[in-house]
C-alpha cells in the first residue's frame, strides 16, 4: 500500500466553548447534542466534510462533551443525540478523509471511535445519562454507527430517512464502529435480516426499520419532535439521581511539550525515537496533600486524565514507537489513601465519575497497540490503582536488591473496580487458570518484596542489580526486532483471556479484521473501492478470490 502524506499531529483536548462541529445545550435534566459539522473545517485539508459526515476532529470534540456532560452536569439524565441538519443526521465517517489516510491513521480512528461508543455506554451501565439518538434524517455507517451506541433510536418516517451500514457493499471493508456486533449483539437484530440489511447500501427505512429491531420507534416527522422530546423525559425520569450533586470544572490538562515528550502535573512522557521507546512515568500524590481527597483537585481524576491524553498521543502521533516503559514513583502510601478516599466516595456522584476516568484510562491502555514493560525500580509507586498500569503491562521486571529495596502492594482496587474489556479484572484474567489464587491475593495487603511478589505471580521476573540493566535492555532490544504487525496481533490475543464479551468482539474481530481489509487491493490497491469512491466513470476491479 502506498501511504499519503503524514498526518499533522492530533491534539485531543478542546472544550466546548471550542467546538466547532457539535452544539451542546442543557435543560434541567436533558442535554442535547446536535451536530452541525462545518464541512470545511476538518483535521485537515483535502476533503469537505459534507453530509455531517465526520473525522477525528469531530470525535475529539463529542468524546470531550460526552466526559463534560458526566462531570459538569450530573443534573443530566438524558443526552438526545441529534442533527443540526433538517434531512440528515450523518453520512459516517468522510470517505475521502479514510481513502487519503495512512493504514494507522485509519486503524486508529477506527480504534477511537470505538472508544467513544463505549465511553456512552460505559455512562449508562454506570448510572449516568441515558442516549437517545434522535434521527431526524438519514443515518449512515459511521452515522448510524453513533445511534447503535444509544439506548433508544427514533427515527423519522418521512418516506427518505434510512439507517443503514454501506460499506460491505459500497467501499470493500466493514463498519469501522463496532456496527456489526451491535446491530446482532446489542439490538438482536435476526441473522438472516442483519444479512439482507448490511448488504443494501441503500438502507431500510421507517417501519421496516422498526419491525426489524433497527430502531425502537419509526415516527412521523409532524411528530418527531413532540415523540423525541416525550421520550427524552421518560428516559430521565427512570433514570433518576441517587443524591443530586454540584458538577466540576474540569482543568485544562496543557503539558509541556518539547522534542523529547511531554511533561504534566503526574505524568511524564520520555520519548527516544531512535530506540523507538518511550518511558511513561506517573507520579503518585503526596502524602497528605489536598489532592487525595475526592474533589475537582482529585490526584486521580488530574493523573488519570494526562495518562489517557498521553496514550492517545502516544497512538495518533508517535507511531514509530515500539515499546513503553511504565513507571510510577513517590509514595505508596499516598496511593492507597487516596484510593481509600475515593472507594469511599464510590457512590457519590463524584466518586463514581471519578472511578470511570480511571477505568476507561486503563482499557485504553489494554488496546494500546504498543509493547507494555512495567519496571519496578526503588522508589516506586506500583500500588493499589497504580499497580492495575503494572498488571496490565505485556510483562513486568522488579528489581531484587536488598541495598535498594522494592515492594509492590494490592488493595481493593484490583478486586472489582475495574474490569478489562472482557468484564474480569486483571487479576482475574492473569490467573484464569487458578482462580482460588485470587481469594489468596486479597489477603495480602503488605507490602511485597521481590520473592514475595514473585512467588504470588504479580511480576514476571526479579533479576538482581548485577544483571537487571542487561535483562531489561536485552529484551528491549529483542522486541524491537520483531514484525510490529506480529505483535500488535499476538498482544491483543494474550491480553484477553476469558470471556468474549461485545467489547472484545468489537476490538478483537473488527480491529483484527479492518487492519487487514484496509491494506486489501479490493479496499485500498489502485482499483480499489474506497480509492476510487466518488471518482465518475470508474468501478472498482475486484480479486474475486475468497481468502
Amino acid at each position: 500500500m502506498t501511504e499519503t502524506a503524514a498526518e499533522p499531529q492530533v491534539d485531543f483536548e478542546t472544550a466546548p466553548d471550542r467546538y466547532r462541529h457539535w452544539r451542546l445545550s442543557f435543560d434541567g435534566p436533558i442535554a442535547k447534542l446536535e451536530l452541525g459539522v462545518k464541512e470545511a473545517e476538518g483535521l485537515r485539508p483535502g476533503y469537505s466534510l459534507k453530509l455531517n459526515s465526520y473525522d477525528l476532529s469531530v470525535d475529539i470534540e463529542l468524546a470531550d462533551a460526552i466526559s463534560r456532560i458526566r462531570f459538569s452536569h450530573p443534573e443530566v439524565r438524558t443526552v438526545v443525540v441529534t442533527s443540526a441538519s433538517p434531512r440528515i443526521f450523518s453520512a459516517g465517517a468522510n470517505i475521502y478523509m479514510l481513502a487519503q489516510s495512512s493504514h494507522p491513521f485509519k486503524v486508529n480512528f477506527c480504534k477511537f471511535t470505538n472508544e467513544t461508543r463505549l465511553a456512552m455506554e460505559d455512562a449508562s451501565a454506570h448510572q449516568g445519562p441515558k442516549f437517545l439518538a434522535a434521527l431526524n434524517g438519514t443515518a449512515s455507517g459511521g452515522g448510524y454507527e453513533l445511534a447503535l451506541a444509544c439506548d433508544e433510536i427514533l427515527l423519522v418516517d418521512d418516506a427518505s430517512s434510512a439507517v443503514s451500514l454501506p460499506e460491505v457493499a459500497l467501499l470493500a471493508v466493514l463498519p469501522g464502529t463496532g456496527g456489526l456486533t451491535r446491530v446482532v449483539d446489542k439490538r438482536k437484530v435476526r441473522r438472516d435480516l442483519a444479512d439482507v440489511f448490511c448488504a443494501m447500501p441503500e438502507g431500510i427505512k421507517g417501519k421496516r426499520a422498526q419491525e426489524w429491531r433497527l430502531v425502537d420507534q419509526s415516527v412521523p416527522r409532524s411528530q418527531f419532535d413532540q415523540v423525541v422530546a416525550a421520550r427524552a423525559q421518560a428516559l430521565a425520569a427512570a433514570n433518576p439521581l441517587a443524591s443530586p450533586e454540584a458538577g466540576i470544572t474540569l482543568e485544562p490538562l496543557s503539558p509541556e511539550i518539547s522534542a523529547k515528550g511531554r511533561q504534566y502535573r503526574f505524568v511524564t512522557l520520555e520519548v527516544d525515537a531512535e530506540q523507538r521507546l518511550a518511558t511513561l512515568t506517573i507520579k503518585a500524590p503526596a502524602a497528605g496533600s489536598d489532592s487525595i481527597a475526592v474533589s475537582a483537585k482529585s490526584w486521580a481524576l488530574r493523573a488519570f486524565r494526562e495518562l489517557d491524553d498521553a496514550l492517545l498521543h502516544l497512538r495518533f502521533n508517535l507511531p514509530n514507537i515500539a515499546e513503553v516503559v511504565l513507571k510510577a514513583e513517590g509514595d505508596p502510601a499516598a496511593v492507597l489513601a487516596a484510593d481509600a478516599a475515593l472507594l469511599a466516595a464510590q457512590n457519590t456522584q463524584l466518586g463514581r465519575e471519578i472511578l470511570g476516568q480511571l477505568r476507561r484510562t486503563l482499557k485504553r491502555l489494554d488496546l494500546t497497540a504498543k509493547t507494555l514493560f512495567a519496571v519496578v525500580g526503588p522508589g516506586s509507586a506500583f500500588a493499589g490503582s497504580l499497580f492495575e498500569i503494572a498488571l496490565a503491562a505485556d510483562r513486568s521486571y522488579m528489581l531484587d536488591d536488598q541495598e535498594h529495596p522494592t515492594a509492590v502492594q494490592l488493595d481493593d482496587m484490583q478486586f472489582g473496580p475495574f474490569p478489562m474489556s472482557n468484564g474480569l479484572t486483571r487479576l482475574q484474567t492473569r490467573f484464569l487458570g487458578e482462580p482460588a489464587r485470587i481469594d489468596t491475593l486479597r489477603q495480602l495487603r503488605a507490602p511485597l518484596n521481590p520473592k514475595m511478589a514473585l512467588t504470588a505471580g504479580l511480576v514476571t521476573f526479579t533479576p538482581d542489580a548485577i544483571d537487571f540493566d542487561d535483562e531489561l535492555r536485552l529484551a528491549l532490544e529483542e522486541r524491537a526486532a520483531i514484525s510490529p504487525d506480529a505483535l500488535t496481533g499476538m498482544e491483543a490475543n494474550l491480553r484477553f483471556a476469558g470471556p468474549e464479551t461485545l467489547e472484545t468482539k468489537i476490538f478483537g474481530r473488527l480491529s483484527a479484521w479492518q487492519n487487514w481489509i484496509f491494506t486489501r487491493p479490493n479496499a485500498t490497491g489502485e482499483k480499489g473501492a474506497l480509492t476510487l469512491y466518488g471518482k465518475s466513470g470508474t468501478r472498482p476491479d475486484f480479486d474475486l478470490r475468497r481468502t
